[in-house]
């Protein structure tokens, strides 16, 4: 691999469907030109009729990932889904002690999905514990607020005491994405620690699409990679999402995902801070 190439480090579930978890980070990683070192900690089995099984792999095995990717290059960013429980949990949190000057994107995967938990509860208190206090940025959806802070979330008032509430708990920003929410635009709510950025976008009549906030995650790692600042790495992040979902990808009827990502990039002529287009 090329030195001169920016790697993310991605810590994450696989999706067997190819649409969401590490597949979904890995496209949007190598749509902005950066390479993705991964870390599986979840197995799913997952079709168009639902997500059948869910597995935690060994914590021992966790480990060895995390030691491996840890012989190549120091990763410029770090992005975190799904866990499993609480020693993968505790195993990523002592990973990061060693990576502490590398920005955290930790997109909360702390609900169940489909029925089925991708965090056990021991899980989830050490998360709350040991990761969200590690964070730069905190990506949570509102049912993922709702569950760390054991509150409410449906108002745009209440999306910002949100954020100021979770940010209390460690983390330097946090980014509530609005797709949960009721209306006519989708409402990203950013708080940086100093101010709040409003991020907007038209609710848009979609088929069920999977891996949205998995690319939303990734893409900001990897933007903050390229040597953004956070703020303008979210918004970069929020640009190409919205590009992409104008034109969505089916890959089985039940099976969606956001269409391509290299395209949108182009469209939206996205380019690195030093000004060198990204692909």
């Amino acid at each position: 691999m090329d030195a001169t190439i920016p790697t993310v480090l991605v810590i994450a579930g696989s999706d067997s469907a190819g649409c969401s978890g590490i597949q979904a980070d890995l496209r949007a990683l190598e749509a902005l030109g950066v390479h993705g070192l991964s870390v599986v900690t979840v197995v799913t089995a997952r079709a168009r009729r639902g997500l059948h099984k869910v597995d935690a792999l060994r914590s021992e095995l966790v480990r060895a990932q995390l030691a491996a990717a840890a012989e190549g290059a120091v990763p410029r960013a770090v992005k975190i889904g799904a866990l499993g429980n609480a020693a993968v949990v505790e195993i990523v949190a002592d990973a990061l002690r060693g990576l502490a000057d590398v920005p955290v994107v930790l997109d909360p995967v702390v609900t169940p999905r489909q029925g089925r938990a991708l965090l056990d509860e021991a899980g989830f208190g050490a998360f709350v514990r040991e990761l969200v206090p590690a964070a730069t940025l905190l990506v949570p959806n509102r049912d993922e607020a709702v569950r760390i802070l054991g509150k409410p979330v449906a108002t745009a008032r209440q999306a910002r005491a949100a954020c100021q509430a979770l940010a209390a708990m460690g983390p330097r920003a946090v980014l509530l994405k609005g797709g949960h929410f009721d209306g006519a635009e989708c409402v990203d709510t950013l708080w940086d620690g100093t101010a709040f950025t409003e991020l907007r976008a038209p609710r848009r009549e979609l088929p069920p699409l999977q891996g949205l906030g998995c690319a939303l995650s990734s893409l900001t790692a990897a933007a903050l990679a390229l040597g953004a600042t956070l703020p303008d790495a979210v918004r970069r992040a929020h640009a190409l999402v919205q590009e992409a979902v104008q034109r969505p990808r089916l890959l089985a009827p039940g099976l969606g995902t956001l269409g391509d990502l290299r395209d949108a990039v182009r469209a939206l002529a996205l380019v690195a801070p030093g000004g060198n287009a990204t692909t």
